[in-house]
């Protein structure tokens, strides 16, 4: 027997792919998986952009995919954001709620099954003072060794509006 929904693919891919393209205002967008669904205390993600331009304000977003069967209510991250020299120009520790506190409900978009999207602001309409590549380092500060069920993490960059 044929599969007939293999012919919808290439529909498919060029949906997501105009949709995508659609985001004008992205400058930057990578997430990465976590294997096992684990993040380490001393897996420090680095993540390496261009900024084009010193004119514009730009904002700054920390992407997070956990689980339902996250322990927790929220995460701690600290962040350094460095310069092409390694200047840090913008370090902070956030806390961020993942789960109402009292009714332990899931905030961020439900992805598929029991899989949560979150956005959150690490930096609004900043103004970066030069042009050039960037390095967001972001690291989990909680207080364990291994943070169980994170999928992913990531960063964003985009115009501010």
């Amino acid at each position: 027997m044929k599969n007939v929904n293999n012919k919808y693919w290439p529909f498919l891919f060029m949906a997501i792919f105009f949709l995508n393209a659609c985001d004008s205002s992205r400058i930057y967008e990578e997430n990465r998986e976590h294997e096992d669904r684990v993040w380490d205390k001393n897996d420090i993600s680095k993540f390496i952009f261009v900024i084009p331009e010193t004119g514009p304000t730009y904002n700054v977003y920390f992407n997070l995919r956990n689980t339902m069967n996250y322990p927790h209510n929220n995460i701690y991250i600290s962040y350094q954001l460095k310069d092409s020299l390694g200047r840090t120009l913008q370090n902070e520790l956030k806390n961020f709620l993942l789960f109402d506190p009292k009714l332990g409900t899931p905030y961020g978009k439900s992805g598929l099954g029991d899989i949560f999207d979150h956005q959150f602001a690490l930096l609004e309409k900043f103004s970066f003072e030069s042009a050039g590549t960037k390095t967001m380092e972001i690291q989990q500060f909680m207080r364990y060794d291994s943070l169980p069920e994170i999928v992913s993490i990531g960063v964003r960059v985009e115009l501010a509006k």
